[in-house]
């Protein structure tokens, strides 16, 4: 059998995963590879071969490839989310946390940037995400901004106002982090810092 054969005995398989965690393993499998390459070079036979799986037990948690960059996409977004969290807990509320989710973003960003890429426009169209709302739970990524929004304006500001902030505030950390992308501007912690400063919004 060769190296790239998309088999593999079943004692083996049976030995790596059970109990039904084979799809988080793919993912964790797909997450390593997306960090070397674009998304579109992804190959489910390659994840399957590092997962120690054949091809066919793929195919059961995911159909075909844009379900697999649906499950990326969606673990990204938890991942940024928690990002966000961690970032959050270790600054004083108001400015200095915004300042931080904002510096979360860029870097987060920076450290996974095809899985950036892809989270922000899949092929098949974005994922979908329920709508963020005022004073929402959750720990969706974009419901943790509209909080902090609400928390920087006030909870009686004006609907428009706190809409209005959001996107401002998205859009100059999304910018900035694909300006850093694409090597138009120097990826830098010091410029990350001076640019995402929410006192100017």
């Amino acid at each position: 059998m060769s190296e790239k054969d998309n088999t593999v005995n079943i004692h083996s398989e049976k030995n790596r995963y059970h109990h039904g965690d084979l799809r988080s393993a793919l993912i964790e499998e797909g997450l390593k590879l997306i960090d070397t390459g674009p998304a579109d070079a992804l190959s489910l036979r390659e994840i399957a071969r590092n997962a120690g799986v054949s091809a066919t037990a793929v195919y059961r948690h995911f159909p075909d490839k844009a379900a697999l960059l649906g499950a990326l996409c969606l673990e990204g977004h938890a991942r940024m989310a928690k990002a966000f969290e961690a970032a959050m807990a270790s600054a004083s509320p108001g400015v200095e946390a915004f300042n931080a989710m904002g510096r979360a973003y860029v870097t987060f960003a920076l450290a996974h940037p095809s899985l950036f890429r892809l989270m922000m426009a899949q092929p098949d169209g974005p994922v979908p995400v329920p709508p963020p709302s005022p004073g929402g739970g959750g720990s969706d990524g974009m419901q943790i901004l509209v909080n902090a929004i609400d928390g920087l304006f006030g909870p009686d500001a004006p609907a428009h106002v706190r809409e209005a902030g959001r996107l401002r505030a998205w859009s100059l950390v999304h910018g900035l982090a694909m300006l850093m992308l694409d090597g138009q501007v120097p990826a830098e912690p010091a410029l990350i810092d001076a640019v995402v400063d929410a006192s100017v919004l």
